[in-house]
């Protein structure tokens, strides 16, 4: 779920109104979003970075702070929020965006190559004419273009966007890719001419753009747009060109967006020109411009389609639980979106779908906005009709009784992460990672968390090290899943609960580990019995000391490790002191 901050005192100006704290909390959960906090730009600085000098100069202008739903890109702006709570106050009426051919001469034109295909086949564009920033929506249409990337966008994987000063600019504009050694321009802040292959070089330690190289970087041919007098707009997604960016004083702005995926092309231009289009002299119009793509064809964009969508207010008032007349109904949805009652049927109601709500896909989404409009707090609270007898999951009912049984038998239970370092499964229990059916973390952000545990040993080693200091003997348990690589399962993978035991003391114990086995078999009820009950075998494994290990074997098929830890094993988590450990799958007992 997104957060968009917001600067407290231009909210409540834009909004006519000033609240408190908590009456502001109220509106935006009555409108279905969250004031996450209220902080300022010199706070946030210091819990970032932990150092006050760091946010020395920073503001101390309150910022809100408000967690948006993941599908509405209408309010990731303060623009759009401001349009959504007026609306939503019954202040204003939602607005008509239109789209408009230039006052004078033809459409900025936009021309798509056929090399493109290789790489980033699809591009959209629109011009928002006669536009007057001040400093704050500036920086709030930058904002709002990183929103969009990182959400949307995925990344820039899917969409990148470009914004550039028109006036600087001469079209038609050519959408092109080319090898990276024809490619050369200044990028944005800098002052040096570089080609492509230079920039990726250039950029390749940047902490923010390093990040988007791979999208292209191994390709042949890199996609690029210039206009009609060669001068290079964009690299996209990496970074537009110097010559044409836009500042306070940019009145016409040139947004382009090149794209993998053209449907959330479509969504990404409509949003963007919907939101600051409030800015233009003609309110809330955007100038279309025209794209052609390889085949000639000529395509008017920004969309900007309103679409009709009938819903039934009987239907609504049964999935939400309330009961509401049509036309008590049509005024609750207008609250949030343009409804009319229908004129062939008394029941159906007519809701016009603005450009801005791309998150409306079935007439359920409808129901929500009726649900929001009526106020989630106000619709009565009923039992079910239909009654249902629910049961615990059995493997969870049977490990729940375990843990307090292994409990009573003197250990103690720890709750560890299930994410680990590949290390903490692998080298440090003296095993190669490539044998092991770990599931890997794609996009690790730290190296405490690269893979998800195939054992639970680990995790309560590293109880056992940040514990050292307390009293020996140590006895810790742990009933919890590991997670294992199955290609034979319909995702990749698959849990398996597991009971795992470690014992520290100045011996090992394993006397005390094997008596914790032979409890907790006695109370699964299963006999000391090579055939149809449990029994160890001697096994080998790198993980402990040789000739201190057992398998544990159950009706002849193996379910764990017993045995007593290699002092590398111990050395690679930081103890000094003997551990065994008793390691098997609860799945065959249920």
């Amino acid at each position: 779920m997104p957060t968009v901050g917001v600067k407290r005192d231009l909210l409540f100006k834009a909004l006519g109104k000033t609240y408190t704290d908590d009456e502001f909390q109220k509106l935006c959960f009555e409108y279905g979003l969250e004031l996450d906090e209220v902080t300022t730009e010199k706070q946030m600085i210091t819990k970032e970075q932990g150092e006050v000098d760091a946010a020395k100069d920073a503001s101390e202008e309150i910022i809100y702070r408000i967690d948006i739903p993941a599908n509405r890109y209408d309010l990731l702006c303060l623009e759009g929020l401001v349009l959504g709570l007026q609306v939503f106050l019954g202040n204003v009426l939602f607005p008509q965006f239109k789209k408009l051919p230039p006052a004078s001469g033809s459409p900025q034109k936009l021309i798509i190559t056929e090399a493109t295909k290789q790489i980033r086949p699809f591009a959209v564009a629109a011009v928002l004419r006669d536009l007057t920033f001040t400093k704050d929506s500036y920086n709030s249409f930058i904002d709002l273009q990183d929103k969009l990337h990182q959400n949307i966008c995925r990344k820039r994987a899917l969409v990148a966007i470009g914004t550039h000063d028109l006036d600087t600019l001469q079209g038609p504009f050519t959408f092109d890719a080319k090898p990276p050694k024809d490619i050369r321009f200044v990028p944005l802040n800098q002052q040096k001419s570089m080609d492509a292959v230079e920039l990726m070089e250039f950029y390749s330690t940047h902490a923010q753009l390093k990040t988007y190289l791979p999208i292209i970087r191994d390709s042949p041919v890199y996609p690029v747009i210039y206009d009609a007098n060669g001068v290079v707009l964009s690299l996209p997604p990496i970074i537009n060109g110097d010559h044409s960016k836009i500042k306070v004083e940019t009145r016409n702005v040139f947004i382009e967006c090149t794209a993998t995926d053209l449907t959330k092309a479509k969504i990404v231009l409509d949003t963007l020109v919907c939101m600051f289009s409030t800015y233009c002299s003609k309110q809330f119009t955007v100038e279309y411009c025209d794209v052609v793509n390889p085949k000639g064809e000529i395509v008017q964009y920004p969309e900007l389609a309103f679409r009709k969508q009938v819903i039934s207010a009987k239907a609504a008032n049964a999935y939400i639980g309330i009961n509401e007349a049509p036309d008590s109904m049509a005024k609750m949805l207008n609250r949030l979106l343009p409804t009319t009652r229908s004129s062939a049927d008394s029941d159906q109601l007519e809701v016009l779908i603005p450009p801005t709500r791309h998150d409306m896909l079935h007439g359920c989404d409808i129901y929500e906005d009726v649900a929001v409009g009526y106020g989630y707090n106000h619709i009565p609270k009923t039992l079910p009709e239909t009654a249902q007898i629910a049961r615990q999951y059995p493997i969870n009912k049977l490990t729940e009784q375990l843990r307090e049984q292994i409990a009573q038998a003197g250990f103690t239970e720890g709750l560890t992460f299930t994410l680990c370092s590949r290390d903490d499964i692998a080298s440090k229990l003296n095993k190669k990672i490539e044998d092991l059916p770990a599931v890997h973390i794609a996009n690790p952000k730290t190296l405490e968390f690269q893979v998800v545990r195939t054992t639970l040993i680990p995790g309560l080693l590293k109880t056992l090290a940040a514990n050292r200091k307390m009293p020996l003997p140590l006895k810790l348990f742990e009933v919890s899943d590991v997670v294992l690589a199955d290609q034979d399962t319909e995702v990749g993978a698959r849990n398996e609960r597991r009971v795992c035991a470690v014992n520290c003391n100045k011996t090992a114990g394993f006397e005390i580990v094997h008596g914790l086995l032979d409890r907790v078999m006695q109370l699964l009820e299963v006999p000391w019995d090579s055939k149809d009950g449990y029994y160890l075998k001697a096994v080998d494994d790198s993980a402990y000391f040789p000739g201190r290990c057992a398998a544990i074997l159950y009706k002849g098929t193996d379910i764990g490790r017993i045995g007593v830890l290699h002092p590398t094993v111990l050395h690679s988590f930081e103890l000094s002191t003997p551990c065994s450990v008793v390691e098997f799958r609860m799945e065959h007992f249920v």
